[in-house]
């Protein structure tokens, strides 16, 4: 399983394998053709009082990271269904954040991996 991370703005890749965007909300300006998601979990994004706490500010990163795995951890079901459709081949996690050292995507990417 090859688990991959990029920005939902960037092109389509073939490298990217299944698409799947891992956003509570739908990325702005972005259509859907345009977007090429195989898959949309909303489920598996931080809750919205996570999301509006952590407001992609770098100085709550390391809390904002221990407080999304707790999250995942009882999320059980979504975590789930994510490694089901992600299964043996290549997958692209998708995400709008302007940031790409600091977002949820990069969280899940490795709890993913470290099961």
């Amino acid at each position: 399983m090859a688990l991959h991370i990029k920005r939902i703005y960037q092109p389509k890749d073939d490298k990217d394998g299944t698409r799947i965007l891992v956003d509570r909300l739908w990325p702005r300006g972005l259509s859907k053709r345009d977007a090429a998601v195989d898959i949309w979990l909303k489920d598996i994004a931080p809750s919205p009082a996570l999301r509006r706490w952590f407001g992609h500010d770098p100085a709550k990163w390391t809390e904002f990271q221990r407080r999304y795995r707790d999250e995942l951890e009882k999320n059980s079901s979504a975590v789930e269904d994510l490694k089901r459709h992600i299964g043996k081949s290549t997958a692209t996690l998708l995400y709008a954040a302007k940031d790409t050292e600091h977002n949820h995507a990069i969280v899940l990417q490795h709890f993913i991996g470290r099961r």
